[in-house]
């Protein structure tokens, strides 16, 4: 094995993978040196190479302790401490700072305890020793400060770890309702629709159809990634292409219900202009979201109420409740949120003086990382503008929370059901505050399979598996953590992250599948369910790696079923007790065709119009499969009793009906699945999906409008009929 190739394994690259349709793809040597050098090792010449892997390798063995140790929660909790040899009579002092305030210390000669390795570095003797503490640990986040002291020597050896201590297991579905079998209402929240919405679907309208879904007997709504994009330019308004996975999207905020609207004058004469009202009308009347128009209307107003919220809330001496709120929030989320902040106000004026300073990669040199002088100057003299960053996300934050309490008053049993982006875009908040976290050199992507033929690069930032670890995870629980607030259930978009993902060089060329410490981030996605009362849905979707899900049930996450993928041997599709119990069950995703866009083929018009075809003969082949397909799901619906008797026959060129869409979620409805999940656009019969793989511009991807509003909905006889079928299979009627 060359270096090269010893280097690319010690950092996690694969050395191949094999595709959907089985062939083996070798990572070439080119694609290692790109992502090792993306991930900050140099590897331009042989030498650099030698130099990076003797670097790698030596590693552990340089530091006194690791950086994170995920233990067994129940167990006793040992760590590895790495020393030079020849201090056996040293002795070894512990401080553990358990996460709840308790303190506990100890001390032991370094030479007693257990001989683990041994190794030899630049002509030095090195050792590796187990220290094992004496007392079992709560759950949680705990800090292990270690010093070896020499005797006779001044001075010593210091170190210190993070120990994770995490349970087997997350909650279940069973774990937090009386055990019913759930199902829920899938919702792209900008496209809601209401009477006084303005462009876009927002937290009060959340709120509103959160109570008609409670209304048809469902126990939560799912929702696309709520992550905060980039206020300075709504142009960028893919939710799954955030800034920051930490916070919220802040136009999803209802002006109108920020407490200060109903007495700030300024807010209400911009609302009242007639300038004002005509734009809104617009926005309101438009088939697909205007995000620019939407932020034309929500920015003058949220900022007319900023200084509203502070004369109320904030005047010295006297802060309201709302005001403290405010402040406690700004404790809560820490320097994450003030960072954040100073991002969204330092991307606003760099952008707005040049939109070729859209990336922060190209702001001037001082502006580039968060701790420099300019960067703390800017944010002492623009104090006001930041805290109005911050205002946004307490207020997007109080109506996400509200959305969820009136949810679940009117009978959600889990809840919302929220969305966990893979990763962050590489010029956003995250990126440039982490830098030693994300990788910039580096995409995310997935190789090519029967949905995508020239496979796919999504543009965002990989998340270093050195890095991550260096920060005993922090990134990773932050996110996962952020997007359990407010929330019942959570679905961890392409699940298969935890253990390999995908990476494109950026400067283009073949990709490879970087591993990351699987087993570790399954038990911390364990240790947050435990805690935050959260069911965890993995998106286990496409090439799953040996024993994955396996794992995945083990650690209580339900793996997600999708009806057109689930097939048997022969390509029929499965019977409706061939699914696990351990899982969530639908028929589409956001990403793939609605029911009834599935049955009338209109996903292949929309490839073939894009030219996502590398040929006839693949276009051709999908249309017939669909014929096929359309064949075999009449069949598997005759033998559950479930076929309309409007359909006489098993000929996929019946038209597309109501009733075959009931008979469609009746059939997995009664499957064992934890959770049946319905889309809205399918109780709805809409033909266009959400989003279409592999496409930037020419298709409308996260624009469109529902077809009918919040009050429609509400009323409307066939979403009734829809979910009284779903209610009545998943009580076994």
């Amino acid at each position: 094995m060359s270096e090269l190739s010893r280097l690319a394994e010690r950092v996690g690259i694969e050395p191949y993978y094999h595709d959907i349709w089985g062939n083996r793809r070798e990572t070439s040597p080119e694609t290692m040196a790109a992502l090792i050098s993306a991930m900050g090792l140099a590897t331009g010449t042989d030498a650099e190479v030698a130099e990076s892997l003797r670097a790698v390798e030596e590693r552990a063995w340089r530091r006194l302790l690791p950086p994170v140790q995920v233990q067994d929660e129940g167990a006793f909790p040992s760590v590895a401490v790495a020393a030079p040899a020849g201090l056996d009579d040293a002795t070894l002092v512990w401080t553990l700072h358990e996460e709840g305030g308790a303190e506990r210390r100890g001390e032991t000669p370094l030479g007693a305890l257990p001989l683990d390795g041994t190794t030899t570095l630049d002509g030095a003797a090195f050792e590796r020793r187990t220290l094992a503490l004496p007392d079992r640990l709560p759950m949680g986040y705990h800090t292990l400060s270690v010093e070896v002291r020499p005797v006779g020597i001044g001075g010593g050896l210091r170190g210190s770890t993070t120990l994770i201590v995490a349970p087997q297991r997350g909650v279940l579905p069973q774990d937090v309702t009386d055990g019913h079998k759930l199902w829920g209402i899938g919702l792209q929240l900008y496209a809601l629709k209401s009477n006084d919405d303005w462009g876009m679907g927002d937290f009060d309208d959340l709120a509103r159809f959160a109570e008609t879904a409670a209304g048809l007997k469902a126990d939560l709504v799912g929702l696309n990634p709520l992550h905060a994009l980039f206020p300075a330019d709504p142009n960028h308004f893919s939710p799954y292409s955030p800034s920051d996975r930490q916070f919220l999207n802040v136009f999803y905020i209802d002006p109108e219900a920020v407490p200060e609207f109903g007495r700030c004058e300024a807010a209400q004469a911009i609302v009242a202009s007639d300038a004002f009202r005509r734009d809104l009308a617009s926005a309101r009347a438009a088939e697909l979201v205007d995000y620019p128009a939407v932020a034309r209307l929500k920015t003058p107003v949220l900022e007319a109420l900023y200084p509203a919220f502070r004369a109320a809330n904030l005047t010295e001496g006297d802060v309201s409740p709302r005001g403290l709120a405010f402040r406690a929030f700004q404790r809560e989320m820490g320097a994450d949120l003030r960072r954040h902040a100073i991002f969204n106000a330092l991307h606003e004026r760099f952008y707005g003086e040049d939109p070729n300073r859209w990336m922060w990669q190209t702001w001037p040199e001082e502006f580039r990382r968060p701790d420099s002088a300019a960067v703390e100057a800017f944010a002492r003299d623009q104090l006001e503008r930041v805290e109005f960053f911050e205002f946004l996300q307490f207020e997007a934050d109080r109506q996400l929370g509200e959305a969820a309490a009136r949810g679940r008053r009117a009978g959600l049993s889990v809840g919302f059901y929220r969305d966990l982006a893979v990763a962050v875009h590489p010029g956003g908040a995250t990126a440039w505050a982490d830098p030693g976290c994300l990788v910039q050199g580096a995409n995310v992507g997935a190789p090519p399979d029967q949905f995508n033929m020239k496979g796919q690069n999504w543009g965002l930032a990989p998340l270093s598996p050195v890095g991550l670890r260096e920060a005993a995870y922090a990134p990773f629980i932050a996110a996962v953590r952020a997007n359990m607030r407010h929330a019942g259930a959570l679905r961890i978009d392409h699940v298969m992250a935890l253990k390999h993902l995908f990476w494109i060089p950026a400067n283009g060329g073949d990709g490879a599948y970087v591993e990351y410490p699987f087993e570790d981030l399954l038990r911390i996605v364990a240790l947050e369910s435990r805690r935050q009362r959260c069911v965890v849905i993995g998106e286990d979707l496409g090439t799953v790696p040996d024993g994955f899900r396996p794992a995945m049930q083990k650690a209580g996450v339900l793996s997600y079923r999708v009806l057109y993928f689930e097939r048997d041997g022969e390509g029929g599709f499965l019977a409706p007790s061939a699914y696990p119990e351990a899982a969530m069950v639908t028929l589409t995703t956001h990403d793939l065709p609605t029911f009834r866009g599935f049955w009338t083929a209109h996903d292949l018009e929309w490839r073939q119009r894009l030219d996502l075809y590398p040929n006839d003969a693949a276009r051709d082949k999908d249309a017939w499969d669909r014929g096929v397909d359309r064949w075999r799901l009449l069949q598997a619906l005759g033998r559950e009793g479930l076929k309309p008797a409007s359909y006489p026959t098993d000929d996929g060129a019946q038209p597309w009906s109501r009733e075959l869409a009931e008979a469609a979620h009746r059939y997995l409805a009664k499957t064992p699945g934890g959770i049946a999940m319905v889309q809205i656009e399918d109780a709805l019969g809409e033909t266009e999906q959400p989003n279409l793989p592999g496409t930037v511009d020419q298709h409308p991807n996260w624009r469109r409008r529902l077809s009918k509003d919040l009050e429609a909905i509400a009323g409307d006889a066939d979403v009734r009929s829809l979910a009284a079928a779903v209610t009545a299979a998943r009580e076994g009627r």
